[in-house]
């Protein structure tokens, strides 16, 4: 085992635009509060996206006045699809368009450069991890969590026993494309949403903005005739949705409550294969309107069906500090892992 005391770990969280970086030391406390962030480059290719997060390594070191020697792993999360180890999928995800990055090992370049063992997670996984931790604290090792992230697309993280579930291709959790009951969540003459991914029906092609744009708002469009998000390009107008329905936009309410009902029926399949002790809303909704959010997350509660004996113990609650969550759960991967050594 190593010594418990004076080591750190740094976490990354790589996005389409920016890194933030945290570091966690060896008692657990965050030395970073804020946001630390830089651009991340990643559709300008490999090389640059490295250097960059070799800066954003860096960048967070220099913030806290921690040295270099201290730092025992790194944390890295990206968004997905890739392997557990970190090899982007062929294509890479849609902020890893440039040609260079298929087939990529992240994990590996960013350990090189560095010369710092580095671990790698999907950064739904890393979110998710860090909600269980920050919601569980010294019981985290004895409790699970299923959490479901809803932005672009729909991400997720199964966690037990206070570990990351990853499955045997890295593809655990993957939430978003776990196909749903449609019975009672479509209206009447609402065609079937498709997924990017190919499937019909999957809880992405419901709670997503893709979903939005691919198939809720097309629809919901010939049931409100005339709105006048209908007078703007499709893709403008689908970011636009959540700001109507913190209004009171019905037809915009209407889309989020099939999105909540989507996330429901997630939980409510998650409840029979983990039975976990909490699950967790992630996304945008966080950043809305309290009155909206709070309906939201009451929606996704009334449309999770569970057991009595699961609905007395359950907590359905929001994924905290979404914004550092990535990074932070990048960090505390990095912690077990010293730990276990």
């Amino acid at each position: 085992m190593q010594e418990s005391g004076g080591w750190v770990t740094v976490g990354i969280d790589n996005g389409g635009t920016a890194n933030n970086a945290t570091v966690l030391d060896s008692g657990g406390r965050f030395l970073v509060s804020q946001m630390a962030e830089l651009p991340s480059l990643v559709r300008e290719g490999p090389d640059k996206a490295i250097t960059a997060l070799a800066e954003s390594f860096d960048k967070v070191l220099a913030m806290t006045g921690v040295p270099r020697e201290k730092v025992r792993a790194v944390g890295l999360d990206t968004p997905g699809p890739a392997s557990a180890d970190g090899v982007l999928a062929s294509g890479g995800a849609t902020n890893f368009g440039h040609p260079d990055w298929s087939r990529f090992n992240i994990r590996v370049a960013l350990e090189s450069r560095l010369g710092i063992p580095v671990l790698y997670n999907n950064d739904g996984n890393a979110a998710a991890l860090y909600a269980h931790y920050q919601r569980h604290g010294a019981d985290a090792h004895a409790r699970s969590s299923v959490s479901a992230i809803v932005g672009t697309g729909f991400g997720g993280g199964v966690i037990e026993g206070g570990q990351i579930i990853k499955g045997a291709a890295g593809m655990a959790g993957e939430l978003g494309h776990l196909p749903i009951p449609l019975l009672g969540l479509l209206e009447d003459g609402q065609p079937a949403p498709s997924c990017n991914c190919g499937q019909v029906g999957d809880a992405e092609s419901f709670a997503s903005l893709t979903g939005i744009t691919r198939n809720l708002l097309p629809y919901w469009l010939t049931r409100f005739p005339g709105h006048e998000l209908g007078q703007l390009d499709i893709a403008k107008a689908a970011k636009l949705v959540r700001g109507y329905a913190e209004r009171g936009d019905e037809m915009s309410l209407e889309i989020f409550r099939q999105q909540a009902a989507a996330m429901g029926r997630v939980f409510s399949i998650a409840a029979k294969f983990t039975d976990p002790d909490t699950y967790f809303v992630g996304g945008g909704v966080i950043d809305a309107a309290t009155h909206f959010r709070d309906w939201f997350v009451a929606t996704v509660k009334e449309h999770t069906v569970l057991y009595v004996e699961q609905a007395r113990i359950a907590e359905i609650t929001l994924v905290p500090d979404l914004d550092m969550a990535g990074a932070r759960g990048s960090a505390i991967a990095a912690a077990e892992w010293v730990r276990q050594q």
